[in-house]
């Protein structure tokens, strides 16, 4: 921005007043809140268990359970979010604050659905079958970093708007 340029005009926050009403209100929220650190917890047990079967070639089954184990998980927070996201912000995806969490999300589900029917069919061996847990796995790792920034923002937003009421009643 140069000089003597207006300032941009401020970006919309996270949650209008009523969203945040409603994102405090519902259960749904303590059930992400909950469901976040278990999905985690898994996938570090889980990537260990991966990298271990590719850095030796044991406990095969193990990697397995626990990549299906991780996904039932990521299905889990996700049917539980898209309610989530019905109660705050009146759609089951795709509402404008989480929309590229949301895009990106069908990606990561894409690939740990991929993964499924890799291992129920056949289709690829074993360690394909890893890689493709590994990809999986990148892009959760991507999408939850996604979250998490977008909930700091959250939170500054929300702090922003507290420390300028004082100033709003004194007008």
């Amino acid at each position: 921005m140069q000089r003597g340029e207006p300032n941009p005009a401020p970006s919309r926050p996270l949650y209008t007043a009523e969203e945040r009403i409603r994102r405090d209100a519902t259960v749904w929220t303590l059930i992400q809140g909950l469901l976040a650190p278990v999905q985690f917890l898994v996938f570090l047990v889980s990537l260990g268990l991966v990298l271990r079967y590719l850095a030796t070639g044991e406990g095969l089954g193990l990697a397995n359970a626990s990549v299906v184990l991780k996904t039932f998980t990521l299905y889990t927070i996700m049917i539980t979010g898209c309610i989530w996201e019905k109660v705050v912000f009146g759609r089951y995806l795709f509402a404008p604050a989480f929309y590229w969490e949301d895009v990106f999300s069908m990606l990561v589900l894409a690939l740990h659905t991929a993964y499924l029917a890799a291992l129920g069919t056949g289709y690829l061996d074993a360690r394909e079958l890893m890689y493709l847990a590994l990809a999986a796995y990148a892009t959760y790792v991507i999408n939850a970093t996604q979250f998490i920034f977008k909930l700091r923002a959250a939170r500054l937003d929300h702090a922003r708007s507290l420390a300028a009421r004082p100033a709003e009643m004194a007008a």
